[in-house]
Protein backbone atom coordinates (compact mmCIF):
# COMPACT_ATOMS: atom_id res chain seq x y z
CA UNK A 1 0.00 0.00 0.00
CA UNK A 2 0.89 3.57 -0.50
CA UNK A 3 -0.44 6.52 1.61
CA UNK A 4 0.82 10.27 1.34
CA UNK A 5 0.53 12.60 4.22
CA UNK A 6 -0.16 15.76 3.56
CA UNK A 7 0.16 17.92 6.83
CA UNK A 8 -1.51 21.52 5.17
CA UNK A 9 -3.86 20.47 2.89
CA UNK A 10 -5.91 23.68 1.14
CA UNK A 11 -8.53 24.40 -1.25
CA UNK A 12 -7.30 25.76 -4.07
CA UNK A 13 -9.48 28.43 -5.28
CA UNK A 14 -8.62 29.02 -9.14
CA UNK A 15 -9.81 32.49 -10.12
CA UNK A 16 -9.65 34.35 -13.27
CA UNK A 17 -10.16 37.74 -13.79
CA UNK A 18 -9.73 39.46 -17.71
CA UNK A 19 -8.37 42.76 -16.20
CA UNK A 20 -7.55 42.94 -12.74
CA UNK A 21 -7.68 46.76 -11.68
CA UNK A 22 -6.24 46.66 -7.18
CA UNK A 23 -8.85 49.31 -5.29
CA UNK A 24 -11.68 48.73 -7.03
CA UNK A 25 -14.55 46.07 -8.33
CA UNK A 26 -13.56 43.16 -10.16
CA UNK A 27 -15.57 40.45 -11.47
CA UNK A 28 -14.43 36.80 -12.30
CA UNK A 29 -14.52 35.37 -16.11
CA UNK A 30 -14.05 31.93 -14.36
CA UNK A 31 -13.48 29.76 -10.91
CA UNK A 32 -12.55 26.44 -9.64
CA UNK A 33 -12.67 25.09 -6.55
CA UNK A 34 -10.57 22.12 -6.32
CA UNK A 35 -9.11 20.25 -3.15
CA UNK A 36 -5.19 21.01 -2.76
CA UNK A 37 -2.51 19.49 -1.14
CA UNK A 38 0.83 17.90 -2.31
CA UNK A 39 -0.07 15.13 -1.11
CA UNK A 40 -3.55 14.56 -1.74
CA UNK A 41 -2.46 15.27 -5.45
CA UNK A 42 0.05 12.42 -5.46
CA UNK A 43 -2.80 10.60 -4.39
CA UNK A 44 -5.11 11.87 -7.02
CA UNK A 45 -3.07 11.03 -9.74
CA UNK A 46 -1.80 7.59 -8.20
CA UNK A 47 -5.65 6.77 -8.49
CA UNK A 48 -6.09 8.15 -11.95
CA UNK A 49 -2.95 5.36 -12.09
CA UNK A 50 -5.39 2.54 -10.73
CA UNK A 51 -2.79 2.00 -7.47
CA UNK A 52 -3.88 1.28 -4.47
CA UNK A 53 -3.34 4.12 -1.90
CA UNK A 54 -4.69 6.01 1.10
CA UNK A 55 -4.04 9.51 1.81
CA UNK A 56 -3.89 11.05 5.23
CA UNK A 57 -2.74 14.38 7.07
CA UNK A 58 -5.23 16.69 8.78
CA UNK A 59 -8.39 18.05 7.96
CA UNK A 60 -11.18 19.92 9.60
CA UNK A 61 -13.71 22.22 9.31
CA UNK A 62 -16.32 22.72 6.22
CA UNK A 63 -13.46 23.36 3.78
CA UNK A 64 -12.28 20.21 5.38
CA UNK A 65 -15.51 18.30 4.31
CA UNK A 66 -15.26 19.73 0.48
CA UNK A 67 -11.70 17.73 -0.05
CA UNK A 68 -13.14 14.25 1.81
CA UNK A 69 -16.39 14.98 -0.14
CA UNK A 70 -14.28 15.28 -3.35
CA UNK A 71 -11.81 12.15 -2.85
CA UNK A 72 -14.53 10.42 -2.10
CA UNK A 73 -16.68 11.25 -4.98
CA UNK A 74 -13.90 10.14 -7.58
CA UNK A 75 -13.05 7.17 -5.74
CA UNK A 76 -9.52 8.12 -3.96
CA UNK A 77 -9.33 6.54 -0.45
CA UNK A 78 -8.79 8.50 2.67
CA UNK A 79 -8.03 8.03 6.12
CA UNK A 80 -7.48 11.51 7.57
CA UNK A 81 -7.13 12.80 11.08
CA UNK A 82 -9.77 15.31 12.58
CA UNK A 83 -8.73 18.72 13.91
CA UNK A 84 -10.26 21.90 15.51
CA UNK A 85 -9.54 24.56 12.86
CA UNK A 86 -10.60 24.65 9.15
CA UNK A 87 -8.36 23.66 6.53
CA UNK A 88 -6.98 26.63 4.81
CA UNK A 89 -8.04 28.38 1.27
CA UNK A 90 -5.42 29.08 -0.58
CA UNK A 91 -6.13 31.33 -3.72
CA UNK A 92 -5.00 31.85 -7.04
CA UNK A 93 -5.90 34.44 -8.75
CA UNK A 94 -5.27 34.69 -12.79
CA UNK A 95 -5.17 37.68 -14.62
CA UNK A 96 -2.37 38.18 -16.95
CA UNK A 97 0.24 36.75 -14.07
CA UNK A 98 -0.45 33.94 -11.70
CA UNK A 99 -0.75 35.12 -8.32
CA UNK A 100 -1.40 32.99 -5.05
CA UNK A 101 -2.11 33.86 -1.62
CA UNK A 102 -1.95 30.95 0.76
CA UNK A 103 -3.99 30.67 3.86
CA UNK A 104 -1.52 29.66 6.83
CA UNK A 105 -3.62 26.44 8.05
CA UNK A 106 -5.28 25.65 11.69
CA UNK A 107 -3.12 25.32 14.84
CA UNK A 108 -2.71 21.23 15.17
CA UNK A 109 -2.52 20.23 18.73
CA UNK A 110 -0.38 17.92 20.93
CA UNK A 111 -3.41 15.44 20.52
CA UNK A 112 -3.85 15.28 16.97
CA UNK A 113 -0.18 15.40 15.78
CA UNK A 114 -0.27 12.27 18.03
CA UNK A 115 -2.91 10.69 16.41
CA UNK A 116 -1.30 10.71 12.74
CA UNK A 117 1.61 9.18 14.47
CA UNK A 118 -0.59 6.72 15.29
CA UNK A 119 -2.33 6.17 12.04
CA UNK A 120 1.67 5.03 10.54
CA UNK A 121 1.85 2.91 13.23
CA UNK A 122 -0.15 0.26 11.39
CA UNK A 123 2.81 0.14 8.42
CA UNK A 124 3.44 -3.05 7.02
CA UNK A 125 7.05 -3.69 5.35
CA UNK A 126 7.01 -3.02 1.96
CA UNK A 127 4.24 -0.04 2.39
CA UNK A 128 5.82 3.03 0.75
CA UNK A 129 4.61 6.41 2.73
CA UNK A 130 5.09 9.94 0.78
CA UNK A 131 5.58 12.88 2.98
CA UNK A 132 4.66 15.83 0.67
CA UNK A 133 4.70 19.76 1.77
CA UNK A 134 5.07 22.26 4.34
CA UNK A 135 4.68 21.50 7.78
CA UNK A 136 2.69 23.45 10.07
CA UNK A 137 4.36 25.81 12.11
CA UNK A 138 2.00 24.08 15.28
CA UNK A 139 3.83 21.08 14.59
CA UNK A 140 7.43 21.92 14.54
CA UNK A 141 10.33 21.93 12.14
CA UNK A 142 11.30 18.03 13.19
CA UNK A 143 7.68 16.59 12.54
CA UNK A 144 8.59 14.70 9.01
CA UNK A 145 11.47 13.03 11.75
CA UNK A 146 9.39 11.61 13.58
CA UNK A 147 7.01 9.93 10.94
CA UNK A 148 10.33 8.88 9.29
CA UNK A 149 10.88 7.20 12.59
CA UNK A 150 8.00 5.70 12.34
CA UNK A 151 8.15 4.70 8.97
CA UNK A 152 11.47 3.36 9.49
CA UNK A 153 10.55 1.13 13.03
CA UNK A 154 8.02 -0.68 10.36
CA UNK A 155 9.82 -1.68 7.59
CA UNK A 156 8.25 1.20 5.08
CA UNK A 157 10.24 3.15 2.14
CA UNK A 158 9.21 7.06 2.34
CA UNK A 159 9.77 9.55 -0.01
CA UNK A 160 9.61 13.04 0.56
CA UNK A 161 8.79 16.08 -1.05
CA UNK A 162 10.06 19.03 0.71
CA UNK A 163 12.98 21.55 0.88
CA UNK A 164 15.21 23.18 2.75
CA UNK A 165 16.21 21.83 6.31
CA UNK A 166 13.39 18.78 6.29
CA UNK A 167 14.75 17.65 3.21
CA UNK A 168 18.29 18.08 4.11
CA UNK A 169 17.27 15.93 7.82
CA UNK A 170 15.69 13.23 6.13
CA UNK A 171 18.48 12.16 3.84
CA UNK A 172 19.99 10.28 6.00
CA UNK A 173 17.30 8.27 6.43
CA UNK A 174 17.56 6.73 3.19
CA UNK A 175 14.53 7.80 1.09
CA UNK A 176 13.22 6.21 -1.93
CA UNK A 177 12.68 9.03 -3.71
CA UNK A 178 13.62 12.94 -3.26
CA UNK A 179 12.13 15.04 -6.07
CA UNK A 180 13.72 18.62 -5.96
CA UNK A 181 13.02 20.84 -9.80
CA UNK A 182 16.36 22.57 -10.48
CA UNK A 183 15.86 26.34 -8.73
CA UNK A 184 15.10 24.07 -5.58
CA UNK A 185 18.05 22.07 -5.76
CA UNK A 186 20.56 24.91 -6.15
CA UNK A 187 18.94 26.61 -3.20
CA UNK A 188 19.53 23.75 -0.95
CA UNK A 189 23.13 23.76 -1.78
CA UNK A 190 23.29 27.61 -2.02
CA UNK A 191 24.27 27.78 -4.95
CA UNK A 192 23.58 29.42 -9.10
CA UNK A 193 23.03 26.31 -11.00
CA UNK A 194 23.26 27.19 -14.87
CA UNK A 195 23.83 23.68 -16.64
CA UNK A 196 22.37 20.14 -17.04
CA UNK A 197 26.02 19.10 -15.80
CA UNK A 198 25.95 20.80 -12.60
CA UNK A 199 22.58 19.56 -12.06
CA UNK A 200 23.63 16.41 -11.99
CA UNK A 201 26.88 17.13 -10.42
CA UNK A 202 24.30 18.30 -7.18
CA UNK A 203 21.99 15.65 -7.56
CA UNK A 204 24.45 13.12 -6.90
CA UNK A 205 25.22 15.01 -4.08
CA UNK A 206 21.75 13.85 -2.78
CA UNK A 207 22.68 10.12 -3.62
CA UNK A 208 25.89 10.40 -1.34
CA UNK A 209 23.53 11.92 1.08
CA UNK A 210 21.56 8.93 1.36
CA UNK A 211 18.94 9.49 -1.51
CA UNK A 212 17.67 6.01 -2.98
CA UNK A 213 16.46 8.01 -6.64
CA UNK A 214 16.54 11.66 -7.47
CA UNK A 215 14.20 13.07 -9.91
CA UNK A 216 14.74 16.72 -10.96
CA UNK A 217 12.51 18.45 -13.15
CA UNK A 218 13.61 21.30 -15.53
CA UNK A 219 9.78 21.98 -16.69
CA UNK A 220 10.02 22.16 -20.85
CA UNK A 221 13.25 21.09 -20.66
CA UNK A 222 12.34 17.49 -19.32
CA UNK A 223 13.69 15.85 -15.94
CA UNK A 224 16.63 13.92 -14.89
CA UNK A 225 16.77 10.66 -12.98
CA UNK A 226 20.24 9.87 -10.80
CA UNK A 227 20.66 6.80 -9.67
CA UNK A 228 23.92 4.81 -7.86
CA UNK A 229 23.18 2.50 -11.82
CA UNK A 230 23.26 5.52 -13.81
CA UNK A 231 22.14 8.94 -14.99
CA UNK A 232 19.01 9.28 -17.43
CA UNK A 233 17.74 12.26 -18.92
CA UNK A 234 13.79 12.36 -20.08
CA UNK A 235 12.39 14.78 -23.14
CA UNK A 236 9.54 16.80 -22.31
CA UNK A 237 6.31 16.66 -24.91
CA UNK A 238 5.24 19.11 -26.98
CA UNK A 239 2.07 20.70 -25.48
CA UNK A 240 0.17 24.25 -24.09
CA UNK A 241 1.21 24.32 -20.34
CA UNK A 242 -2.58 25.69 -19.11
CA UNK A 243 -1.80 24.26 -15.22
CA UNK A 244 1.13 25.16 -12.84
CA UNK A 245 -0.37 23.47 -9.52
CA UNK A 246 0.61 19.62 -8.63
CA UNK A 247 3.02 18.60 -11.99
CA UNK A 248 5.75 17.72 -10.14
CA UNK A 249 3.37 15.87 -7.25
CA UNK A 250 1.96 14.06 -10.55
CA UNK A 251 5.80 12.79 -11.12
CA UNK A 252 6.17 11.58 -7.97
CA UNK A 253 2.54 9.72 -8.58
CA UNK A 254 3.43 8.26 -11.82
CA UNK A 255 7.42 7.15 -10.40
CA UNK A 256 6.37 5.65 -7.11
CA UNK A 257 3.27 3.87 -8.53
CA UNK A 258 4.79 2.30 -11.71
CA UNK A 259 7.88 1.52 -9.21
CA UNK A 260 6.06 -0.28 -6.73
CA UNK A 261 3.91 -2.20 -9.27
CA UNK A 262 6.56 -2.78 -12.01
CA UNK A 263 9.27 -2.89 -10.10
CA UNK A 264 11.19 -0.87 -12.91
CA UNK A 265 12.94 2.28 -12.64
CA UNK A 266 13.14 3.54 -16.47
CA UNK A 267 9.19 2.60 -16.57
CA UNK A 268 8.97 3.98 -13.63
CA UNK A 269 10.73 7.67 -14.92
CA UNK A 270 8.74 7.52 -18.33
CA UNK A 271 5.61 7.31 -15.99
CA UNK A 272 6.62 9.77 -13.92
CA UNK A 273 7.32 13.02 -16.57
CA UNK A 274 3.84 11.71 -18.51
CA UNK A 275 2.25 12.44 -15.69
CA UNK A 276 3.93 15.30 -14.85
CA UNK A 277 3.15 16.51 -18.22
CA UNK A 278 -0.43 15.44 -18.50
CA UNK A 279 -1.19 17.73 -15.70
CA UNK A 280 0.76 20.72 -17.17
CA UNK A 281 -1.70 20.41 -20.20
CA UNK A 282 -5.11 19.82 -18.25
CA UNK A 283 -7.04 22.32 -15.98
CA UNK A 284 -6.66 20.33 -13.16
CA UNK A 285 -4.91 16.85 -12.18
CA UNK A 286 -3.73 14.36 -15.15
CA UNK A 287 -6.44 11.64 -16.06
CA UNK A 288 -5.55 8.19 -16.27
CA UNK A 289 -5.82 8.30 -20.34
CA UNK A 290 -3.98 11.36 -20.53
CA UNK A 291 -0.83 9.95 -19.04
CA UNK A 292 -1.49 6.63 -21.27
CA UNK A 293 -1.67 8.78 -24.29
CA UNK A 294 1.65 10.47 -23.36
CA UNK A 295 4.05 7.59 -22.21
CA UNK A 296 4.85 6.81 -25.95
CA UNK A 297 6.07 10.14 -26.70
CA UNK A 298 8.69 10.01 -23.34
CA UNK A 299 12.04 9.44 -24.66
CA UNK A 300 14.69 8.17 -22.50
CA UNK A 301 18.08 8.75 -22.60
CA UNK A 302 21.34 7.48 -20.41
CA UNK A 303 24.14 10.35 -20.10
CA UNK A 304 26.54 8.26 -18.01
Amino acid sequence: MIYTVTLNPSIDYIVEVEDMKLGSLNRMSRDLKLPGGKGINVSRVLNQLGVNNTATGFLGGFTGRFIEDWLREEGTSSDFVPVGGDTRINIKLKSGEETEINGAGPEITAAEAEALINKLGHLQAGDIVVLSGSIPPSLGGDFYNRLIGVCKQQGAQFVIDTTGQALQQALVYGPLLVKPNHHELAELFGVTITTREEIITYGRKLLEAGAQHVLVSMAGDGALLITEQGVYSASAPAGQVRNSVGAGDSMIAGFVGTLSKEGNVLEAFRTGVASGSATAFSDDLADGGFISELRPRIQITQLG
